[in-house]
């Protein structure tokens, strides 16, 4: 017999740097839910990954307080500032975009750079191409104050 799904949880945790400190901790604890066994199998599942990439994860819960994981891949404004080569800045020590997109271009990527971040993405997308999932990404760019060169 299927387990009894309870409900789900998004959350965005840096790739092989989760903790039980908040947001992790008392997102799961107040369901229940195991912390410490999260947080050993999402860093095992992220291992590959660079680390403090921020990694989107859905935690599917289930009655018997287990739980299952489903990575997504890195937000897509994160994956453009690392390919336009934007310097961390701020408190929090994080590329930053333009401050007034359209207007100010904080940097710049190459069309083929936005094709391996569509094709990276692709799973993620509500696109049928790859053309299309460019185009999502193109939005992004823009909305970053990213300019697309090529």
């Amino acid at each position: 017999m299927a387990k009894k799904i309870i409900g789900s949880l998004k959350l965005q945790v840096k790739a092989g740097q989760a903790n039980p400190s908040p947001p992790v901790g008392p997102a799961l604890g107040q369901r229940g839910l195991n912390i410490m066994a999260f947080v050993k199998e999402f860093n095992a599942k992220t291992a590959d990954l660079e680390p403090g990439t921020p990694t989107p994860v859905i935690i599917t819960y289930y009655q018997d307080k287990s739980f299952s994981l489903e990575l997504k891949t890195p937000p897509a404004s994160f994956l453009l500032k690392k390919a336009a080569g934007l310097a961390p800045v701020g408190k929090r020590n994080r590329p930053k975009g333009s401050a007034k997109p359209g207007r100010e271009v904080a940097g710049t990527v190459a069309v083929a750079q936005i094709r391996k971040i569509a094709e990276a993405k692709m799973k993620d997308l509500n696109a049928n191409d790859v053309e299309a999932a460019m185009q999502i990404i193109l939005g992004s760019a823009k909305s970053c104050g990213i300019e697309v060169k090529g």
